[in-house]
């Protein structure tokens, strides 16, 4: 009888099986399994793929158990996509918002600079850099609200290093122009 029925299941492919996972990883490819979880994802696809070598060779069981795990794995990529997505975000959000802030700092010390008459032309090299970040930023920002968290990042990568040696000279100049010099003795 179990032999009957054990036949019986398996004596046609399991299109149903496979169509859930075909299903499943699509549902993981929105997700965005692709680029925030591809180990997972190729091996759900991986699977599934073995599923529909098993019906070619008309092994039901093989190509349900793989089936199975095609759906299985489908479905982790998919939750593994969407953790390290949200965790990309976060990232990139933190690292604009760091370059946002140093760039506001260097407008803020080139405002003390042409207070206390740093020469403008010591100051071009600054503020040429300061008008490169902000269109870099928003730039970035455009790419962060797209979500390509990947792009945004590498947009304001070098420009936080860029801020703070342009802030340095900045201040370097500001610093010559308000210490006092020692009385001279005659």
């Amino acid at each position: 009888m179990c032999a009957v029925v054990l036949l019986a299941a398996c004596s046609g492919p399991p299109r149903k099986e496979i169509d859930q996972a075909q299903q499943a990883i699509e549902n993981a490819r929105r997700a965005g399994a692709e680029q925030y979880a591809s180990e997972a994802f190729a091996a759900a696809t991986a699977a599934l793929q073995q599923s529909n070598e098993a019906v070619d060779q008309r092994d039901y069981r093989l190509a349900l158990s793989r089936a199975v795990d095609a759906s299985d794995r489908a479905q982790e990529a998919a939750k593994a996509a969407a953790d390290n997505k949200a965790l990309a975000r976060s990232q990139t959000e933190a690292a604009l918002n760091a370059t946002n802030a140093a760039v506001m700092h260097l407008q803020a010390r080139l405002k003390v600079a042409q207070e206390v008459r740093v020469p403008a032309r010591e100051l071009a090299p600054a503020r040429a850099t300061l008008k490169d970040a902000q269109g870099t930023l928003q730039k970035a920002r455009s790419l962060l609200a797209a979500e390509n968290y990947t792009a945004a990042t590498a947009a304001a990568a070098g420009l936080d290093g860029q801020i703070r040696s342009e802030t340095k000279v900045v201040e370097a100049g500001i610093t010559l122009r308000t210490v006092r010099r020692p009385a001279s003795k005659r």
